[in-house]
């Protein structure tokens, strides 16, 4: 035999020495563990409680609220022009006063006006007495007329021109109401109730009739808030305000403090097509002024006050595939799957309108690790519930 067959052979019978002692091995460790099998099949662990923490369902009136983002609008805003041209003599305010209606902000020169109002009344005298005059020449024409004395035409004449004269002392009237106008445009006041801007003018400038703004007054007491709502809550907003008087609270731009009160006025006749939202007007009284034109609020606008409602916090308040649910804690130690219907979530808590009722106690953590029936030991938590609503927590019942 060759060198390559021997060493051919030496190969097999090494591997059949080594599958053997593989077998032996294998049925060696078999015998071993066999022992241990049989002794876990005997000692079953029991299924642990789950620790939860859980609180009792409450009753209270809760508002049922429709959001919006607002922005609040002056009641109204004027920017102030002056009708006439001229120097301004006087400045009556401070910038960021408040100023009633008729005050007078700025003073314009009014000598050039005052002049005109002079000279149109002087040439209304003048032309009131040649009224006069030709009125009596009249009156002695028409005498004359009836006896023969004067002609028809002469007295024609001078109706024409008595008529003629009534014209120039209406149209002096007319100059005359004119200059007044004048007069009282160069002192400028304002027309509103309402707060003072930033003065855009100072004292001596001169200003030309409609043209640069001087001041502008904001009125701020009532003031109005627009909020933009969603356009499928247009229906109940509708339905709501033709039956009584809403109620909207404007909270700061965090959401969390109420700053003023009103009630809405009008819901806008249109929808934004890009948003899917409609606008809300709303009037507050502002007597605080708390409110300020251009301020950010947030709008919550109370359609709807559920009497003795059932709440819970709104971490029990959990999502599956069959929608809301949350976890019921019974006095057997177990926990319950309960669906749920949630009207509206608030402050961390839920309204439920129906599937709990007040003063069952709902698992507020611990849920991840719950299965329907599964067994539950309430935390040091739960023994404060209990004594908060004079129960025996899941349990207590049984010692």
């Amino acid at each position: 035999m060759s060198r390559a067959g021997r060493i051919a052979l030496l190969c097999v019978a090494l591997a059949v020495v080594a599958g053997g002692a593989v077998v032996a091995s294998q049925r060696s460790s078999g015998r071993a563990a066999s022992p241990s099998s049989r002794g876990q099949g005997r000692d079953v662990a029991a299924p642990r409680a789950v620790p939860v923490t859980v609180e009792p369902a409450k009753t209270q009136d809760v508002p049922i609220i429709i959001r919006g983002l607002g922005t609040v609008i002056a009641f109204n805003t004027v920017s102030v022009r002056s009708r006439v041209t001229g120097n301004v003599t006087a400045v009556n305010f401070h910038e960021g006063q408040a100023v009633k209606t008729g005050d007078v902000l700025f003073q314009i020169d009014s000598r050039p006006f005052q002049a005109a109002l002079d000279q149109a009344n002087a040439a209304q005298a003048r032309d009131q007495a040649n009224l006069e005059n030709a009125r009596k020449d009249l009156a002695r024409y028409a005498t004359l007329l009836q006896k023969q004395f004067a002609p028809e035409q002469q007295y024609a004449t001078q109706l024409a021109t008595v008529a003629a004269d009534e014209a120039i002392v209406r149209l002096d009237q007319a100059a005359i109401d004119a200059a007044k106008l004048n007069v009282e445009y160069a002192s400028i006041r304002s027309p509103i109730d309402g707060v003072t801007g930033i003065r855009q003018v100072d004292l001596g400038n001169l200003v030309q009739a409609n043209n640069a703004i001087l001041v502008v007054l904001t009125q701020i007491k009532p003031i109005y808030v627009v909020a933009t709502v969603p356009e499928d809550d247009i229906p109940r907003i509708r339905t709501a305000m033709a039956q009584r008087q809403l109620e909207m609270d404007a909270y700061d731009a965090d959401d969390v403090k109420a700053i003023s009160k009103g009630h809405p006025t009008l819901v806008n006749n249109q929808v934004d097509k890009t948003t899917g939202t409609v606008m809300l007007k709303a009037e507050f009284a502002n007597n605080d002024q708390a409110l300020w034109p251009g301020q950010f609020v947030n709008a919550h606008l109370v359609v709807e006050m559920v009497r003795n409602g059932v709440t819970v916090p709104s971490v029990a308040v959990q999502n599956g595939r069959q929608g809301s649910f949350v976890y019921v804690a019974r006095n057997d130690n177990t926990a319950e799957q309960r669906a749920v219907v949630v009207r509206q979530t608030d402050n961390n808590r839920a309204l439920i309108g129906s599937g709990v009722k007040a003063g069952e106690l709902v698992v507020t953590a611990g849920q991840s690790q719950l299965t329907p029936g599964a067994k539950v030991q309430v935390k040091e938590g739960g023994n404060e519930v209990a004594a908060a609503t004079g129960s025996n927590p899941p349990g207590e019942n049984n010692k």
